[in-house]
């Protein structure tokens, strides 16, 4: 599998499997799942995660952003304008250009505001922003996402932190048909299967948090996700065979006795 590399805006990476750093009980439970599960990408909620007071427990004492990329993401934000002002609050402290726009739309089931979206997408790209965007998994609005510069589409499975594995397997399909760029499952994943399902479809690759940070044993997990990603996209590689209503035996009756 080293020759099947990742990339995402020419970053190579080895590992499709990217992880969140929330929901942890601690910092140092949070950095043991993280090393386990392999993963060489770690989300960073901005607005939530704590960088700057060293009074607090900081995130860059538990994982090294040289041996682990930082992906800053703009969860918490419900405008266009707040997600602009936090990403490039976020260049300005760590210099990062590779980023999650995420632009909510209701408090409750924490969907994408696809209008607001695209409008950030836009903004962002035009400033040199490499934008990894989580949206909803609508075809059309995907691909004016990647026509607006998009480095990666990044569309729910089903509700962020529901765990409920992917809803709608047939607009996951439709988009890894359409999409150039990386197509990442974000939120949703509930379970190993779910990351092996999505996989198996061709995603690129697949972002967890709840499923590892809620599980009754976060690092078991951790560990199940890494092998589960490995495991889709082998067989996804594999070539699957075609599906077939009929029985089609494993031996031939040539030769029968």
């Amino acid at each position: 599998m080293k020759s099947d590399i990742f990339k995402i805006a020419n970053k190579k990476f080895e590992s499709r499997l990217i992880v969140g750093t929330g929901k942890y009980k601690n910092m140092k439970e949070c950095a043991k799942a993280i090393k386990i599960s392999g993963a060489e990408i770690v989300t960073v909620a901005v607005r939530r995660v704590n960088i700057l007071d060293k009074s607090k427990p900081i995130l860059m004492d538990y994982i090294d952003p040289k041996k682990i990329m930082y992906l800053p993401n703009t969860a918490g934000c419900f405008t266009s304008k707040d997600a602009l002002r936090t990403l490039r609050l976020a260049r300005e402290i760590g210099g990062w250009k590779i980023v999650k726009l995420e632009v909510l739309g209701d408090k409750k089931n924490l969907f994408p505001d696809m209008i607001e979206t695209l409008k950030s997408t836009e903004v962002l790209t035009k400033e040199g922003f490499k934008v990894m965007v989580y949206c909803n998994d609508d075809p059309l609005m995907c691909k004016r996402l990647e026509n607006s510069g998009a480095s990666a589409i990044m569309p729910l499975a089903a509700p962020i932190g529901s765990g409920l594995g992917i809803q709608n397997k047939t607009n996951i399909k439709i988009l890894r048909y359409q999409t150039k760029v990386p197509l990442i499952i974000d939120a949703g994943i509930g379970q190993a299967s779910d990351a092996v399902e999505a996989m198996e479809i061709g995603c690129d690759a697949v972002l967890i948090n709840t499923a590892i940070a809620k599980a009754k044993n976060p690092f078991q997990m951790a560990e199940a996700m890494k092998y589960a990603v490995i495991s889709g996209r082998k067989s996804f590689l594999s070539g699957r065979i075609a599906p077939n209503l009929q029985g089609s035996p494993s031996t031939t009756k040539k030769g029968i006795i």
